[in-house]
């Protein structure tokens, strides 16, 4: 076995990944202290109403939202449950298979989403676009379709596709 030196980062390659690291950090904590604010709920559960939001008749299979929310089954089991107790989130069997079960948006979830929607907005826009010129937007989203093709690239590659979070129960 031949030993390999390792690719280190170059000191821009540096720069970028520890601005990249602080500000997703700080933006991630930023976006939850608007969101438990005002809407009384973390960033990722209004994550997972808002992809619930986003779809035909407001309900994906268990399944399909753990791989959009890319969590555990086990975590999204939790959350979910959480949201069905707070009335914004239903639970049904998919009639389409019975091994499924569907997670649907509430009207109540719904509603949810209309009154806190422009205030979670603005927060994005303060603390992401406001910050930006129009190039550098362009750019940003260049960048993030990029690192995401390159992502999905390697796990529709992996040997371990059933080791992917989201397929873990």
């Amino acid at each position: 076995m031949t030993a390999t030196t390792p690719r280190w980062l170059t000191p821009e390659e540096r720069r970028a990944w520890l601005a990249y690291v602080q500000f997703s950090t700080h933006l991630s904590d930023h976006l939850n202290r608007q969101l438990r604010r005002d809407a009384g709920m973390t960033h990722a559960d209004y994550t997972l109403l808002a992809n619930l939001s986003s779809v035909k008749e407001h309900s994906l299979t268990m399944s399909e939202l753990a791989e959009r929310l890319k969590i555990t089954r086990s975590r999204l089991t939790h959350a979910v449950t959480r949201l069905q107790e707070a009335g914004y989130v239903d639970r049904r069997e998919d009639p389409s298979s019975r091994r499924n079960q569907l997670a649907v948006l509430t009207e109540e979830g719904v509603r949810l989403l209309e009154r806190e929607a422009p205030g979670h907005v603005e927060a994005v826009r303060r603390g992401v676009f406001d910050a930006l010129t129009p190039e550098q937007v362009t750019q940003f989203a260049e960048i993030g379709e990029a690192i995401n093709a390159a992502l999905q690239r390697m796990d529709a590659d992996s040997d371990e596709r059933e080791a992917l979070p989201w397929r873990r129960r």
